[in-house]
């Protein structure tokens, strides 16, 4: 249990300390803006990993038996999950976290027309929807944890992002957009505009998801999303 609270706590920290604006700065004048974000994403799976893989070797401590409903809550979730990371990350965001250049645009694409967050309610839906098929403490704990680190990192993400574009661009940018999905079309302010890249980046999520679904998650994880059919 101690190496599983140890490998969160380092998890934590990578994720408040080298976003924190001077640290940030000073990395990616060192390094450059594409290999920051590279080397931090790639970071950031590495130390996801090792959480995993801790969380197997810590004791089990059953809270709630399993049933066959509960696996069927990622499946349901986990397409909106890839799409939201996969086009959040692909598409220029000046709001949010993104692998390319932000400064300049002045339009957003439409994955951002629905949330200013795309990457990060990704990450939400994906840690959420993994609470309810494994109940044990260490489960309960690592997905609760993440989860709550996805809605600490809109407060960030908007801080940042005010602190860089300024009051009056970051105010014209946000108004078009939303923290909620889709509550900024909803509202009017916005309007959902399908170009080829949000296309192809839907269709490339369905196929991660897919192949994921039916032999990723048992290659990586141990296991099948798909096992409860024969509960």
């Amino acid at each position: 249990m101690t190496e599983f609270f140890l490998s969160l706590l380092i998890f934590f920290l990578a994720h408040l300390i080298p976003p924190m604006p001077p640290v940030r700065l000073r990395l990616i004048k060192v390094f450059g803006r594409r290999v920051y974000m590279l080397g931090y994403s790639f970071l950031s799976l590495a130390l996801l990993t090792w959480i995993i893989s801790a969380s197997w070797r810590a004791p089990f401590i059953m809270l709630w038996p399993p049933a066959p409903w509960q696996a069927v809550v990622p499946i349901v979730a986990m397409p909106l999950a890839f799409w939201l990371i996969l086009a959040g990350l692909a598409e220029i965001n000046p709001l949010s976290i993104s692998l390319w250049r932000r400064e300049g645009s002045s339009s957003l694409p439409p994955i951002v027309s629905i949330t200013r967050h795309p990457a990060p309610w990704g990450f939400i839906f994906w840690a959420g929807a993994h609470i309810a098929p494994n109940g044990d403490v260490v489960s309960l704990v690592l997905f609760g944890a993440l989860t709550a680190l996805g809605f600490l990192g809109f407060l960030i993400l908007d801080r940042r992002a005010r602190l860089r574009l300024g009051e009056e661009k970051w105010n014209k940018l946000a108004e078009s957009t939303s923290i909620i999905p889709f509550a900024a079309i909803l509202a009017g302010r916005s309007r959902l505009r399908v170009n080829s890249a949000f296309v192809f980046h839907t269709c490339v999520a369905i196929a991660a998801y897919f192949w994921f679904l039916f032999q990723g998650h048992r290659i990586l994880i141990g296991t099948s999303p798909l096992t409860w059919i024969i509960w």
